[in-house]
């Protein structure tokens, strides 16, 4: 499945950057624009995110097959992938599975290990959300008060409320991803084995657990050519929380 496309710059080497759960290509607009005077960028919705199509399934390997069509149809690749969270488990994914697409690999707050189950709260507190009646985004952001009780986590969420004259409704297709919440907190089977011998960086918030020391002989089994930077002052929304130290990481990778 071809993927909708937000593109900035206009010549440079081609850099797809990729959002995480109930994320979209736009999570990215800042960074891209500040990448766009050396590079084009390509950020990405992934399937049943943004304004992508509503499908059935979601997993990673049909995630990493849609970004390896998407590059394809573009013309640009080989590129730089970056992927953030569940992007950065598509990325790693594609680069392993269609290795010729990326010419190296930048994996965001993420790893290649199976993690417990996250988010289905958030994903049931939206769903639970009355929106017969809306008229203001405050009006859902109390709704999901309860289940979501950090203000900057409800009002990233509620980026996916569309509020229009037809009404309010959410943009992501929520019951296919709830029903493939397991799926994305794991890691798939098909990666056993598989290598990706191009260029690689891993990067990390210091104040988040997502990449840990002990996750270092898994990665570099996957990735023999790994290297590592750390943002010590972020979280797990790296790029969002610590735009010039995540930069500052990026760039001499990318070139």
């Amino acid at each position: 499945m071809k993927l909708p496309v937000t593109s900035y710059g206009e010549s440079g080497t081609p850099v797809v950057v990729m959002h995480g759960l109930f994320g979209s290509g736009r999570n990215w607009m800042t960074a891209a624009r500040r990448l766009a005077d050396r590079h084009r960028v390509f950020a990405f919705d992934l399937r049943n995110h943004g304004t992508s199509p509503h499908v059935e399934t979601m997993s990673y390997p049909e995630m990493a097959e849609d970004v390896r069509e998407t590059i394809d149809s573009l013309g640009v690749g080989p590129v730089a992938l970056v992927g953030h969270s569940m992007g950065g488990k598509t990325a790693m994914l594609t680069a392993l599975q269609h290795p010729s697409v990326v010419e190296r690999l930048v994996v965001v707050d993420a790893a290649p290990v199976a993690y417990p189950p996250a988010f289905v709260e958030y994903a049931q507190a939206m769903r639970a959300a009355d929106l017969s009646a809306v008229q203001r985004r405050a009006d859902v952001d109390a709704q999901l008060v309860e289940a979501v009780p950090t203000p900057g986590t409800r009002a990233f969420l509620l980026q996916n409320l569309i509020l229009d004259e037809a009404g309010a409704r959410w943009r992501p297709n929520l019951p296919v991803i709830e029903a493939a919440l397991p799926a994305i907190s794991g890691w798939p089977a098909e990666a056993e084995g598989l290598v990706y011998d191009g260029p690689t960086l891993f990067i990390y918030g210091g104040k988040s657990d997502y990449v840990q020391q002990d996750h270092r002989t898994t990665i570099a089994a996957y990735f023999p050519q790994v290297q590592y930077a750390e943002v010590p002052e972020a979280g797990h929304w790296v790029h969002a929380e610590r735009l010039d130290d995540f930069l500052a990481a990026l760039t001499p990778f990318i070139g």
